[in-house]
């Protein structure tokens, strides 16, 4: 059903990296398919955006008009949504917006001795791009997720693209983007979408940023059109590594493995511990209890693929294994985390003590649950306010500052052969 790995066995590093190992972009075909579809975008706008979502989504529309969503319409979805559903949304929208308002950043300066000013401008991007899986798939909590924090930062236009195959929208997605305050939401999806995004069309104005999942054709256009636009991530599956100490409940960690495990096929569920017995156990309970998940077949080929059960000699080598696996998900289960916390490197999200699973960072805890993946956490972090705030430099030079600064400036210049700098910091001496 999993795989079992000891860390003390000769060719464990081996069978880690092998287990570890994920390429998230990287097939010919769909960067052949995405860069023609992209050219398309660029050369036709709107009508290339048109043909290929009717095309792929089986849709019937003449113009991009009629993929434009009604501000009725998401008014109506959110009285359609069930009571408790909405307050669900309305909760977990409240903790997410409370978390990120302490990420916003200030503009700051500082006045040297010779009244020389040097600061930095914190300004929010203008347009962004929000990315929603559509159809019969239902993610609000992305929605929420990527939406609340740029409308933190301030950003002035957030337009969320949402495919509609057969033309069937999710009232919660909707109910979500109103929620969140999107300004605009436009049923179309795949590359072209993020093409458009990208380089706009007649409709869709060119953003500054692009965010949100998608399939390997979202991501490969993401790739693609990157340096054009600013991207969150290239996002492989989702993964989650659980630290115990062998004294948790069974079920509930098994319960936890399977909390990604649902996600698709290619997800991945580690589970480290010092304690063999407890291993044992959580093996047996993860055997009871997956016949009865809804998801039984998806779960079980994502375990037996990519899963594992690690036995390491203590706690320190359980931390030291975390911090090279670098995990998007990490679920420190144990009596006093915080002790261990200090020792922790890398990972997207920390998840600390035993009554802490994932599943609440997923959806209302207040963080992001965007995350690097693929152990990407060892450079990247989760998505912020942060990420749709720019920052420019302030240089303010007095006379007096003008001219100290231009001999170190001029020397500088003239050791790089650039005379037309030096003479210009020389230009302000006094």
């Amino acid at each position: 059903m999993i795989t079992r790995l000891d860390s003390q066995t000769p060719d464990f590093s081996a069978k880690l990296d092998a287990l570890l190992a994920w390429d998230s972009v990287s097939d010919h075909n769909v960067a052949q398919v995405v860069d023609d579809i992209i050219a398309e975008v660029k050369a036709r706008g709107d009508a290339a955006v048109v043909e290929y979502t009717n095309r792929f989504d089986r849709r019937d529309a003449g113009s991009m008009a009629e993929f434009v969503v009604a501000a009725d319409t998401l008014n109506s979805a959110l009285a359609a949504i069930a009571p408790e559903q909405r307050q669900a949304l309305e909760e977990a929208a409240r903790r997410v917006r409370a978390y990120h308002e302490h990420q916003r950043q200030e503009s700051w300066q500082y006045t040297e001795a010779d009244g020389t000013v040097l600061g930095q401008k914190i300004t929010p991007m203008e347009r962004v791009g929000l990315y929603v899986p559509g159809g019969k798939a239902s993610y609000p909590s992305s929605v929420l997720m990527n939406a609340i924090p740029a409308k933190v930062a301030g950003v002035d236009e957030l337009t969320m693209v949402v495919p509609a195959p057969d033309g069937e929208l999710n009232d919660m997605v909707l109910a979500a983007a109103k929620i969140a305050g999107v300004d605009r939401v436009i049923t179309i999806g795949g590359a072209q979408a993020v093409a458009a995004l990208a380089y706009g069309t007649e409709t869709i104005t060119k953003v500054d940023k692009i965010v949100g999942p998608g399939n390997i054709f979202v991501a490969t256009a993401k790739r693609a059109v990157f340096g054009q636009v600013a991207i969150d991530m290239i996002a492989g599956p989702s993964e989650i590594l659980v630290l115990c100490d062998g004294q948790t409940d069974p079920d509930w960690i098994a319960m936890d493995l399977f909390s990604q495990a649902e996600h698709d096929e290619q997800a991945q569920s580690i589970l480290v511990s010092p304690d063999a017995v407890f291993l044992d156990q959580v093996e047996a309970a993860m055997q009871r209890l997956l016949p009865t998940m809804s998801r039984q077949t998806i779960i079980a080929e994502s375990l037996a693929g990519r899963g594992a059960l690690i036995k390491v000699a203590d706690m320190d080598e359980a931390i030291a294994l975390s911090n090279r696996i670098a995990p998007e998900h990490l679920e420190v289960s144990v009596e006093d985390p915080e002790a261990l916390l200090p020792s922790i490197r890398h990972a997207g999200a920390i998840f600390m003590g035993r009554h802490t699973p994932e599943a609440l960072g997923d959806y209302c805890a207040g963080p992001n649950h965007v995350l690097p993946t693929s152990g990407t956490a060892r450079f990247s972090s989760p998505l912020g306010v942060y990420d749709f705030q720019k920052r420019s430099s302030i240089i303010f030079a007095s006379p007096q500052g003008a001219s100290t600064l231009a001999q170190t400036a001029s020397i500088l210049a003239r050791s790089e052969d650039l005379e037309a700098h030096a003479l210009s910091a020389e230009y302000r001496k006094r």
